[in-house]
């Protein structure tokens, strides 16, 4: 999850006697013993992982979002070469020389690696759309997320939304906010490294070496001094106890160990703490937010789209309530356009010269959502609004 941060309940291993912990309302981590599961599958809204078979099992209740393309691709991709790396070439005629897998713990450094790239493109801008407020004692930092989703095109993608309003995310903007702070290897990796991370995309061997070598860096930042060298017990040889010459272990002083004690006390009492010093600098802007798509991928508005907007508007005037739940979600899409939003608005016209304007509460509340969505795509693409005062229009 690096650069966010898990802040929930994580139990290890959970107890018999508190199964029931299991239904409780927050998200949680928590590992039970396989002959309980029984007792698990009754949950409805718990996802579990059998870590013993390698399989997962989710509830038709729970919805989980996807990764917005292409990243969901990329990050399988890249899953795959590291986990599984002669996959890629089973299907060669003339394979090359296999390559082994890395060394568990390097293994480990390396699904960490892909993830930070993955967030790193996902956050690619996100300081450009950071605003910090000086009215009160402190600093409030605040972030733009419709300025954000709309410039990066991601507006109705409920991957990123629900980060966007999650816990995590929020203290990743208030650690991270700060303009001067120490930084680490991902805001080196978000202001520096993003277009090389898309360039290697197409190119597998490179991607793969700029993942080792984010790997060592995690791996050097977890073990600072590797050559650290450690005095070891050496294990008592076979047959020993058997022995009879070996003398007794002695038992212990009661009174020497309290005097140990209170001298190893009193010199960290007047030893001043250690604490690592951190080197504070400028964070970075980076380049800014763009599309996450790419340019052929972008949304044109053709004349059946603009034609799928005027049907919806027809629909909710005409209070066919069940035709404007189907069309919608065709035409919230549609507004991504410049041309569905002046059709829009000439349609809305038009329905106002007619003296059709009369509405009640449900067909007013279709008007709003559209309204709504016209608003984030164009006030967006400026970063001048954010989420929460979209919803003054829908509350006057």
């Amino acid at each position: 999850m690096f650069p966010l941060k898990y802040s929930y309940p994580y139990i290890p291993i959970l107890p018999a006697q508190l199964l029931e912990v299991l239904s409780s309302p927050t998200p949680f981590i928590i590992g039970v013993h396989s002959i309980f599961c029984a007792d698990i599958h009754e949950l409805l809204d718990v996802i579990i992982a059998d870590l013993d078979g390698g399989t997962i099992k989710i509830p038709e209740c729970i919805h989980l979002s996807q990764l917005p393309e292409p990243l969901l691709h990329q990050t399988q991709t890249a899953l795959s070469l590291v986990l599984h790396p002669d996959l890629e070439t089973a299907d060669y005629a003339f394979p090359p020389p296999r390559t082994g897998l890395s060394h568990s713990k390097m293994l480990d450094k390396e699904v960490r690696a892909i993830f930070l790239r993955l967030f790193a493109q996902l956050f690619q801008g996100y300081r450009s759309c950071l605003q910090l407020i000086r009215i009160h004692a402190e600093p409030v930092i605040h972030f733009h997320k419709a300025a954000f989703l709309g410039q990066r095109g991601l507006i109705e993608n409920d991957f990123l939304t629900k980060i966007l309003n999650g816990m995590s995310f929020a203290g990743f903007v208030s650690e991270r906010g700060p303009p001067y702070r120490s930084c680490d290897l991902f805001d080196e990796l978000v202001a520096f490294e993003v277009e090389r991370i898309k360039a290697e995309e197409s190119n597998p061997p490179k991607m793969m070496k700029h993942v080792r070598e984010l790997a060592e860096q995690l791996f050097k930042n977890e073990n600072p001094n590797p050559h650290m060298a450690f005095q070891k017990v050496p294990r008592p040889t076979e047959g020993s106890h058997l022995r009879v010459h070996i003398l007794p272990f002695p038992k212990i002083n009661d009174s020497r160990v309290k005097e140990l004690i209170q001298e190893g006390l009193a010199k960290n009492q007047s030893a001043p703490p250690a604490t690592r010093v951190e080197k504070k600098c400028v964070v970075p802007a980076g380049p800014p937010v763009v599309s996450i798509m790419e340019k052929a991928s972008t949304v044109f508005n053709s004349a059946q789209r603009l034609e799928v907007v005027r049907n919806c508007i027809s629909f909710i005037f005409e209070n066919k309530n069940l035709e404007t739940e189907k069309t919608l979600p065709a035409a919230l899409r549609a507004l991504k356009g410049k041309a569905a939003r002046q059709c829009l608005t000439q349609e809305l016209s038009l329905h106002v010269q007619q003296n059709r304007a009369i509405l009640d509460h449900q067909q007013f509340d279709y008007i709003v959502r559209m309204m709504n969505c016209t608003l984030q795509v164009f006030y967006a693409s400026f970063g001048l609004l954010s989420h929460s005062s979209l919803v003054i229009l829908k509350q006057h």
